[in-house]
């Protein structure tokens, strides 16, 4: 029974129309089938990560025509299972499974779809061992914690054919896919550069000292693929974004991934040929904060294309009038795009086009969510159903995460460098050393 319905559900994009005469040839009426239908084509999901991106997947979940069930709710820290639970209630009429462990929701048959929405470090692990056990993965982004990670998902959904769609849900806003669309066929002429952008107040963060494990929390499970280390105060609940490199990306991983992607989509650019950062930790001195918090970076790209990043975390300055958008430059004029629309300008500068959604899409906000996650979740619902193309393959998501993966590096190593352009691959010793990291015994990649 089980295997005929995931057989349906790879099948569904073929047609159901032989089918439905067989079955009302057999005495079944259209409204009985078409109850079979919904059950056939139902996906069967569960969420790993349920913290402050959980309000996310409300919508996505809860609409009957995503003709889904949350079957399972996983973290690590139990009060944060119990009150994600509570949550969820009010979206849907049934009560999901609660669990610890990652691990035993991938080892049973009968889930179809993982959300993964855990720390950085557990994007691509988290990935490649649902894949392995046989489901399709919406991952949150970025999609990997270096950039042999964004490899490996790329290999593995190529062997598998299983889908794989990481959060850049831009990618499936109806505004930013028209003014692309118009990019693409010369509404601003020749489009050369593109200026990425986000600027937030992040407050000051504590010194992160040796604690206790609070009472709840899976200390050697949070860590899973990461060497392990004694427990830090606060370090569980997001400061571990800036604490170390153990676990997080840093705000290039967290925040430039969605900016970025609009503007390497827009550019139709690949793998950089040069990449140069200027960054710094501007704020606070003496807090815990142990990465960067303010960077600008280039990427240069054939065809004498350039992206920028500016990214300021602890400076609230709108200096392009938003808190995060994208500005794409054109021989015959510039769009502004964000996640509330866009601009369309001549050369002169002259406001040729606006157009404007009703998106409620979080900007700086923590968590976010909104119609955009919603339209992106149910492309990637329909694209397993055979029903829709993605609007991001995972190869996409990969190449735009490798981007701030570069400059990370470029960051950490003090080094501007040269990139091979048809792989991404970096022309420094010690920068490529960078390109992997340690892992826990046991929790290696499996290619």
């Amino acid at each position: 029974m089980e295997n005929s319905r995931r057989e349906f559900i790879k099948k569904a994009a073929l047609g159901t129309a032989g089918i439905t005469v067989g079955g009302l040839a057999n005495g079944m009426s259209a409204k009985s089938y078409a109850k079979i239908i919904g059950a056939n084509e139902r996906l069967n999901v569960a969420i790993a990560g349920l913290g402050r991106r959980l309000e996310a997947y409300y919508d996505p979940i809860g609409r009957k025509d995503s003709n889904v069930e949350l079957v399972y709710m996983c973290d690590v820290m139990k009060k944060q299972r119990e009150a994600a639970i509570q949550k969820f209630s009010k979206h849907i009429t049934y009560t999901p499974k609660l669990e610890n462990d990652i691990r035993k929701v991938i080892a049973d048959k009968n889930v179809d779809v993982l959300i993964n929405a855990t720390p950085d470090h557990w994007h691509a692990p988290g990935t490649w061992l649902a894949v392995q056990g046989g489901k399709h993965v919406y991952v949150e982004k970025p999609c990997s914690h270096n950039p042999r990670e964004g490899e490996i998902l790329v290999e593995l959904q190529k062997k598998s054919g299983k889908i794989i769609q990481m959060g850049n849900q831009q990618r499936s806003a109806p505004e930013s896919i028209d003014i692309i669309g118009q990019i693409h066929n010369g509404v601003i002429g020749h489009a050369y550069k593109a200026v990425a952008f986000y600027a937030n107040s992040r407050g000051e963060v504590p010194v992160a000292k040796k604690a206790p494990i609070p009472d709840g929390l899976d200390w050697d499970l949070f860590q899973g693929p990461a060497p392990r280390t004694e427990y830090t105060d606060n370090t569980w609940d997001y400061n571990w974004h800036w604490y170390n490199w153990n676990y997080g990306t840093a705000e290039a991983g967290n925040n430039a991934t969605h900016e970025l992607d609009v503007a390497r989509w827009a550019l139709q650019v690949e793998f950089p040929e040069y990449v140069t950062v200027e960054a710094a930790k501007r704020h606070f001195p003496e807090d815990g904060w142990k990465v960067y918090d303010t960077m600008d970076a280039t990427f240069r790209f054939p065809g004498d294309k350039i992206i920028k990043w500016d990214g300021k975390s602890r400076n609230g300055h709108k200096t392009y009038g938003s808190d995060r958008g994208t500005i794409i430059y054109g021989t015959n004029g510039s769009v502004y795009v964000d996640r509330n629309g866009y601009t369309l300008f001549s050369r002169e500068g002259k406001i040729i086009k606006e157009s404007k959604s009703k998106s409620t899409e979080a900007g700086t906000a923590l968590g976010g969510g909104g119609d955009m996650t919603t339209l992106h979740m149910m492309n990637f619902f329909d694209a397993i159903r055979g029903k829709a193309k993605q609007n991001s393959t995972i190869e996409q998501g990969a190449r735009s995460t490798l981007l701030c993966h570069l400059a990370n590096i470029s960051y950490r190593t003090n080094k501007s460098f040269a990139v091979d352009s048809k792989n991404g691959h970096i022309h420094d010793a010690d920068a490529m050393k960078l390109w992997s990291r340690q892992y826990e015994k046991g929790w290696e990649p499996p290619m």
